[in-house]
């Protein structure tokens, strides 16, 4: 049966990413409830109509289709487990969507733990930041059987464009796979920007052509002003990112490949961190290398 507007969902996380996708499925009318560590995270959202669970067993209870938004393995599993937990009350006929980036591997054991109660589950990491939960344009991969995937697709599309990649494990695959270029890309884009800033020309004027040469892709055409001006309040910050490169990192270890890029990114990010970026946007890198390269980066005034 295919989800409609009457579909009560429940929402499990509701921090940075987490509470901009439940304020969209409030907007669009959907019965939603919702459950988070911290309470502050979603009282702006209780009073826009979020139904508050104290536990996420109560989120599964009364919800057909359950989503959560957490920021790794260990809490998924925490959200899941125990007498308090998602599967406690997941009941036949409900659905799990993990929106999360998470291992592969931790996803696909919870999918087997989830078909055992006689519930089914579903992958679906998205591409895209604030800015596009916002809007409604996240590329969301899912992975997961077809039927279920038919069903929740119309609730998914609240949030952006889903894609159902294959089975579950894989849309966390190639969601990995893509974020193995972001920073591999601003890597390289920041090193080209300090090149041409040492040789005297005006950072801003080089960050703005080389955005929108061959090279510039959305995300480094988005991140431009981060770049040169970066703000308190990050998009994806370094912790995050660098979270994702050793996830990619430990899975394509599993499977004896070589990523040679993402290692370097897995250094410049740790370097970031123990410089005091760990909370910052990844555009930060190009502070970084400057940093690295003793030359204060310079901002837009």
């Amino acid at each position: 049966m295919t989800a409609t507007t009457t579909t009560a969902l429940g929402f499990v996380g509701l921090g940075h990413m987490g509470a901009h996708m439940a304020a969209r499925f409030l907007a669009a009318g959907y019965p939603l409830y919702g459950e988070d560590r911290l309470r502050d995270h979603a009282q702006h959202l209780v009073h826009e109509g979020l139904r508050w669970c104290d536990i996420p067993r109560q989120v599964a209870e009364a919800a057909d289709i359950v989503l959560t938004s957490l920021p790794n393995d260990g809490v998924l599993e925490a959200v899941a487990s125990g007498p308090d937990g998602i599967l406690a009350a997941l009941a036949p006929g409900k659905v799990g969507v993990d929106l999360s980036t998470v291992s592969p591997r931790a996803s696909r054991e919870l999918a087997a733990r989830v078909r055992e109660c006689g519930a089914a589950m579903l992958d679906a990491p998205v591409s895209g930041s604030v800015p596009q939960v916002q809007s409604g344009t996240l590329t969301i991969m899912v992975g997961g059987d077809e039927e279920t995937y038919t069903r929740v697709q119309p609730v998914l599309r609240e949030l952006g464009t889903p894609i159902r990649i294959g089975d579950n494990g894989q849309g966390l695959v190639l969601k990995l796979a893509i974020n193995i270029s972001l920073p591999v890309q601003m890597l390289a884009f920041c090193e080209g920007l300090l090149l041409a800033q040492r040789d005297g020309v005006d950072p801003k004027l080089a960050a703005e052509v080389m955005a929108h040469s061959s090279i510039g892709s959305p995300m480094l055409q988005a991140r431009v002003p981060l770049v040169l001006n970066l703000p308190d309040e990050p998009w994806f910050d370094v912790s995050l990112m660098h979270k994702d490169i050793r996830l990619a990192l430990a899975a394509a270890q599993e499977r004896g490949l070589r990523l040679p890029s993402a290692g370097v990114a897995d250094d410049m990010l740790t370097k970031a961190a123990e410089l005091g970026y760990e909370h910052r946007d990844f555009a930060a890198l190009y502070e970084v290398l400057a940093r690295m390269n003793d030359t204060p980066a310079q901002t837009m005034g």
